[in-house]
């Protein structure tokens, strides 16, 4: 063995292996924390149901309720980008919280006035709960619906409003048949329009 060779290397005191370690683990958390930081953006939320959501604007004020009314405009695509339904280009949609499809329904009562969010609704919670599907629809019953969605307002307790205001619109409805058919004597009052009788009658 030549004198060049035969020089022993130092060997690592144990303080410095340690430390050597822990810096290993605070890069690793490091970049964990900076990977999760700049995708933050594309993570999901899930409810649930299996509602998954993705905040893109918050919104301010309380949270929108079942007894409330909205003002909102939306985009539904399929998971492959496909838009299918769309309310840009009108007016804003004024919509309640029930009478429309559960997904959509729950996803409004996580939103708030001015709030935009990006929703995916699985079949179960989409126009497949609600029955069969029509073959001329753009999607499939187990078509996963992608909506972004935005608040234009919100009209607190506008929901109750409008049931009361159809349920006195039904009232008055039945009144005036009431009183339609108890006029005349002849009992065609009330009867549907119909082609006049042949002959002409005079």
């Amino acid at each position: 063995m030549s004198a060049a060779t035969a020089v022993p290397i130092r060997p690592l005191a144990r303080g410095a292996v340690l430390k050597l370690w822990f810096g290993l683990l605070v890069l690793a958390l490091a970049a964990a924390g900076l990977a999760w930081w700049g995708t933050r953006a594309m993570q999901r939320e899930t409810t649930a149901s299996g509602l998954q959501y993705r905040v893109i604007q918050p919104g301010e004020g309380p949270t929108i309720t079942s007894a409330d009314m909205v003002r909102l405009h939306y985009i539904g695509r399929l998971e492959n980008g496909r838009v299918f339904d769309s309310s840009l280009g009108g007016p804003p949609v004024e919509m309640g919280t029930t009478g429309v499809i559960p997904g959509f329904g729950e996803a409004l009562q996580l939103m708030q006035r001015g709030g935009r969010y990006r929703i995916w609704i699985p079949p179960s919670l989409g126009y497949a709960a609600l029955g069969p599907v029509p073959a001329q629809a753009p999607f499939d019953a187990d078509d996963t619906l992608v909506f972004d969605i935005q608040i234009a307002d919100v009209a607190r307790g506008g929901a109750a409003a409008q049931q009361m205001q159809q349920m006195q619109q039904l009232q008055q409805m039945m009144q005036q048949q009431g009183a339609g058919e108890g006029e005349g004597g002849n009992g065609s009052a009330g009867a549907p329009p119909g082609p006049a009788p042949e002959g002409g009658g005079r």
